[in-house]
């Protein structure tokens, strides 16, 4: 049986724990009810100072190509970056939620769990609209006036040239034009082939495979950058490279790029790890390296919802065209909403055709502007073993 004693040094010590509880904790009861007078519940009084104080302000939206979507691991889309911009102007980090519908959307402002929704909202009693694209709660006064005196039509205009300048080049890398094949005749692909040789023997992939994507991603320049702000020859996102230990320099160092680029693919294989089909297993590594793993699996659960194999490529890859589609993407089993999915599609498809072209034209191993593999045979006649390997993918 437990003393007075020992009780009374358990309520000492948890005291202090439930007395610090965060602001944000204590403040998340319902602030405002649908309805006028005594009926109303009063407000959270969770404002300006209070997101700044906490460093984060949650905004929530609808996923959309307008609104806000997540490519390759990072946020795009007019509403996040102008919320994104609206954050920086108060201090605070900006944690961006997408809602199914504008129901949600109203639900979870009113029930204090975001503060501010960035998305037009029905006329609704308790809340304050800002040019008719923001909306907050009326007891968070401090962050309307910020959000009123900072979004300015002069603001707005501003936030879509930049969108329409980020999406000019829709999709493609800004790269020099180079051809596919550097020497079909010698079975050279790139200046780079030693390096795909390397470190694709990091994952157990064949190191045509490993060429023909990063052919796709920058045509093997590797001063190549994206619209979304890809780099190097493997077009490594800045989060991505950093997360991979790369410095900004380093990410335009070939080997580097592509040495970071073979340790993300090692990662998306453990994701999928669960696809026993290696072959498989590589068609959704790729999807996931262009479009994201949140993705892939939200089209493979509406592969299963559907009745198909979420386990088969061609049948996920259905939807993930499919995600582009609003009734797809804002399905429920959906969680990171809105994908251009034929880009991703695509990518896929088209690594994959390039890679049966390589087969055919480059031998399994070589260095790259080095003679080929050589015995008492000529160098360019493949041996039996040399096929064999072309056959082994991934271990």
């Amino acid at each position: 049986m437990p003393t007075f004693r020992n009780i009374l040094l358990i309520l000492l010590v948890a005291l202090p724990l439930l007395l610090t509880t965060s602001c944000r904790e204590r403040k998340t009861m319902p602030s405002v009810m649908f309805g006028q007078g005594d009926d109303a519940m009063s407000g959270s009084d969770y404002d300006l100072a209070d997101i700044q104080a906490a460093g984060e302000i949650i905004v929530a939206t609808l996923s959309g190509p307008d609104t806000y979507f997540e490519y390759r691991g990072e946020g795009f889309g007019l509403q996040f970056h102008i919320a994104e911009a609206f954050a920086g102007s108060i201090g605070a980090r900006l944690r961006m939620e997408i809602a199914n519908d504008t129901a949600e959307l109203v639900r979870r402002l009113t029930d204090g769990e975001v503060d501010m929704v960035a998305a037009a909202l029905p006329a609704a009693a308790g809340l304050a609209t800002i040019h008719n694209e923001w909306t907050v709660r009326d007891d968070s006064p401090e962050l309307l006036a910020s959000a009123e005196a900072w979004w300015t039509d002069d603001t707005r205009k501003h936030y879509l040239a930049l969108e329409q300048q980020r999406m000019r080049p829709r999709r493609q890398a800004a790269r020099s034009s180079r051809p596919p094949m550097l020497s079909r005749q010698k079975g050279i692909i790139s200046q780079w082939d030693s390096y795909f040789i390397r470190y694709s023997s990091v994952i157990g992939w064949d190191w045509r495979l490993l060429a023909a994507q990063c052919y796709q991603e920058s045509a093997f320049d590797h001063h190549a950058v994206s619209w979304a702000g890809a780099q190097g020859l493997m077009q490594l996102m800045p989060a991505t490279a950093a997360r991979m230990g790369l410095s900004l320099a380093q990410v335009f160092d070939p080997e580097r790029n592509i040495d970071g680029a073979v340790r993300y693919l090692r990662l998306l294989l453990n994701e999928f790890s669960d696809i026993h089909n290696r072959q498989e297993r590589i068609n959704f590594v790729l999807a996931a390296y262009n479009g994201g793993v949140g993705h892939v699996r939200d089209a493979m659960a509406l592969a299963s919802k559907h009745g198909r194999n979420p386990q088969r490529w061609d049948d996920v890859d259905v939807f993930i065209l499919h995600l582009s589609e609003p009734a797809y993407y804002r399905d429920p089993v959906v969680k990171y909403g809105y994908l251009r999915g034929s880009e991703t599609s695509g990518y896929v498809r088209q690594i994959m055709a390039r890679w049966a072209s390589y087969r055919g034209a480059a031998p399994a191993h070589h260095s790259s502007g080095a003679p080929l593999p050589s015995s008492n045979k000529d160098s360019r006649v493949r041996s039996r073993s040399e096929f064999i390997n072309d056959t082994t993918l991934i271990h």
